[in-house]
């Protein structure tokens, strides 16, 4: 079943095109990765999903159009996002993070600290006070508190030092692994997403360039379309 289907997509920041043709399907519990270089459209295609800038084209989430609905309305239909640059609530406690947007599901505050034990050890901290591994922890697992359909991932591992780097995708292909959750994953790290994804497509200058599955992205294909 197709979850998340992008049709000829379409956005602008003011007077300045950023999209110009993306296309992309996601079905349920498939893993994507949404990949290209930098400044190619990533970020903003996942921000016109979640209704957080206006965009034109076909953009429906278990045949709903997302067109219609205001970015919480979006959310509430099982959007779970982590955005680039995780965002925490600075002066919440880890624990206050968690709760603040959770909704009834299987994932509870007790599933989320299993999952990043860290974020046991310190939920009575401000968010603050973590590290800016922990700080992701965090913002992966408030994304999660809300017990999405489908996660979204944007540059999760992105600045983080390896060790950290390799518990969050621990945590990814557990995530995968356990509950079957459609995951759409934003990332430079071809070789983790070799190992989680299904399939890829990769944008270039704002519009889908390429697709197929992940086990196609040939080192020739990066080197062409991703610059790896």
């Amino acid at each position: 079943m197709i979850l998340l289907k992008v049709e000829n997509l379409h956005a602008s920041y003011g007077p300045v095109p950023a999209l110009f043709g993306v296309n992309l399907e996601l079905a349920a519990g498939e893993v994507l990765a949404l990949m290209g270089r930098n400044g190619m459209g990533k970020t903003t295609t996942v921000k016109a999903i979640c209704r957080m800038i206006p965009a034109n084209g076909g953009l429906s989430f278990d045949g709903q159009d997302l067109h219609r609905m205001p970015s919480h309305a979006v959310a509430r239909l099982g959007l779970g996002l982590v955005p680039e640059g995780r965002r925490c609530f600075r002066d919440l406690t880890v624990e206050e993070n968690l709760i603040a947007a959770a909704r009834r599901g299987e994932w509870t505050l007790q599933r989320v600290t299993a999952l990043f034990p860290p974020l046991e050890a310190r939920r009575a901290q401000r968010a603050a006070s973590l590290s800016g591994g922990e700080q992701q922890m965090l913002a992966i697992g408030r994304a999660l508190m809300t017990n999405p359909r489908l996660l979204i991932l944007d540059e999760a591992t992105e600045g983080l030092a390896p060790i950290v780097r390799q518990e969050i995708w621990s945590a990814i292909t557990a995530i995968k692994q356990e509950t079957g959750m459609a995951i759409l994953l934003i990332d430079k790290s071809l070789r983790e997403l070799a190992q989680v994804a299904d399939r890829a497509v990769i944008l270039g200058r704002g519009k889908t360039v390429w697709s197929g599955a992940m086990t196609y992205v040939t080192a020739d294909v990066a080197r062409d379309y991703v610059g790896i």
